[in-house]
């Protein structure tokens, strides 16, 4: 089965390993990593960045430019297009010096096109749609702020406006320049088209590749500016922010998860629980047999069951974020994990060569990895006749109706239990123990699992084991909808701080074997 792994220092490990995986989220909400912001900025030099950098070309300097802005509130981020990122390979920006620096796309993608440089003529390949690059900063830029996002397309017609700054001259020093525009359509490479009109004499040239196109009456980006249109120069064109918002989710997927609206009325996986634990009481003093539970609970195990039966077989890609308390990811990690016969295995995405049974620890002194709560929790609601389950009032959740489930277990019920080994290299120690868990369960009106979560009351030094699991629809050409894993976001708590590893699934293949037998 798969082991919850926690790591404390001095190479103490603790494994948590479930009967049937329970725990869950308490009353306290997830800390977001980063609160997002919701106010427009009178001054959008507060949230767009140029981006320059010199290279020297003989006895001569050319200056390769770009435009960047604020991903998160706190500005520790920076979004721009990947063609920019290619040819500046910014090494600090306005100041701060760049740490990380991730690509959403490259010339080895299978998309990947040959596209022009307005700029140079250069041709690079890389992705249209997926044009975007993000930098990591040592520390936030100070008086710089983010914005709120919207995934949804823009209406024809609606009225835009786009914030860069594009070279004015043979100098290097430029201003941010806003632009007014209307949205026109989708191109057929996947990019957003925008009709702009000239400032001036003022036209979006060279260097405004990386700026934001905000709704003009709600100041959100709805997309990230990438170019104009060769046949038609008043036409700007501009990556959506669904694409940003799945590129953060590989690389940042707890950043994601902080500063960009649920889509599709997708739960967030750092949403808390709708009501506290349950109090159970006890039971009649002249009960001789187990009643038969509720109709509706029977249905939820009925569907717990099936979610976990309909995940034994899929290939996927997993991201890692590892953290504590409230601040940015330490580290981040890509898998490929691959489910057989309800088994997993990971493999290091996308270069991997070696397959294992679980995701390393990251190079932290202390973490904790998830393991397998995404199939193991609906298992145990589906078949632990011994946990106890009730329907709470139903609740919403971004106008959707939902119905809200509780389950609890006592240690006496021996469903949870609490492995912890302490590794001393020479020999190892191991304690197990059976431990109280609860949590909650909640799904659409036909009953269909959207969210839940888990808990475990540990008595070691490790304490209040929490974690929350989303699920959400597969659509895929030809084949019914499917219930699939989109997040898990687990933490607990040693020597009163809180580690926390979050993470999202997305690249899904799901894969089935069938065997018909006909006799002759």
């Amino acid at each position: 089965m798969p082991s919850r792994r926690l790591l404390i220092p001095f190479t103490i490990l603790f494994f948590c390993l479930p009967a049937s995986g329970a725990r869950q989220l308490s009353s306290q909400t997830f800390s977001s990593v980063l609160p997002q912001s919701t106010t427009a900025p009178t001054d959008f030099r507060q949230v767009v960045i140029p981006i320059t950098n010199l290279k020297l070309s003989g006895p001569a300097a050319e200056a390769i430019m770009g435009t960047g802005f604020c991903l998160d509130p706190g500005c520790r981020f920076i979004v721009t297009n990947y063609h920019v990122a290619a040819a500046a390979h910014p090494q600090s920006i306005a100041g701060q010096k760049v740490l990380h620096s991730y690509l959403a796309t490259g010339p080895s993608d299978d998309d990947a096109t040959p596209n022009r440089n307005a700029r140079s003529f250069e041709i690079r390949n890389y992705s249209l749609p997926r044009d975007l690059a993000l930098f990591e900063l040592r520390h936030p830029l100070p008086r710089h702020l983010g914005i709120s996002y919207s995934l949804d397309l823009p209406e024809p017609g609606q009225v835009v406006e786009i914030y860069a700054f594009p070279k004015e001259g043979l100098l290097p020093v430029r201003s941010l320049l806003k632009f007014q525009g209307t949205f026109t359509g989708e191109t057929t490479t996947g990019l957003l088209a925008f009709d702009y009109a000239p400032l001036g004499d003022k036209t979006i040239l060279p260097g405004a590749s990386g700026g934001i196109i905000v709704d003009a009456a709600t100041h959100k980006i709805v997309g990230i500016l990438n170019g104009i249109a060769l046949d038609a120069p008043h036409i700007a064109l501009a990556v959506p922010v669904q694409a940003l918002f799945d590129f953060v989710s590989q690389v940042q997927p707890c950043l994601a998860a902080a500063i960009f609206p649920p889509h599709h009325n997708e739960i967030s996986p750092v949403s808390p629980d709708l009501y506290p634990k349950h109090t159970i009481p006890p039971p009649p003093a002249a009960l001789h047999e187990r009643p038969p539970e509720p109709f509706e609970i029977q249905i939820l195990r009925r569907n717990a069951q099936r979610l976990a039966d309909s995940m034994r077989n899929f290939v996927a890609v997993q991201t890692f974020a590892w953290g504590s308390g409230d601040k940015p990811p330490s580290s981040v990690a890509t898998y490929e994990l691959q489910v057989l016969n309800g088994r997993q295995k990971f493999r290091k995405f996308p270069e991997g060569k070696q397959r294992l049974d679980n995701v390393p620890f990251p190079p932290l002194n202390t973490a904790m990895v998830p393991g397998g709560e995404w199939s193991e929790l609906p298992a145990m609601i589906g078949t632990e006749l011994n946990l106890k389950i009730w329907q709470a009032p139903d609740s919403l959740f971004e106008d959707q109706p939902l119905k809200v489930f509780q389950y609890r277990a006592d240690p006496e019920d021996a469903i949870c239990r609490f492995n912890s080994v302490a590794d001393f290299l020479l020999f190892s120690v191991n304690r197990i123990a059976t431990v109280g868990c609860y949590g909650e369960v909640w799904t659409d009106q036909h009953f269909n699992i959207l969210r839940m979560s888990e808990r475990y009351e540990l008595p070691r030094k490790w304490k209040d084991y929490q974690a929350v699991l989303t699920y959400g629809w597969l659509r895929r050409p030809y084949e019914s909808l499917q219930l699939v894993p989109l997040s898990i976001s687990s933490q607990a708590v040693y020597n009163k701080k809180t580690y926390w590893c979050r993470g999202r699934f997305f690249n899904y293949r799901v894969f089935d074997s069938r065997v018909t037998m006909v006799a002759n």
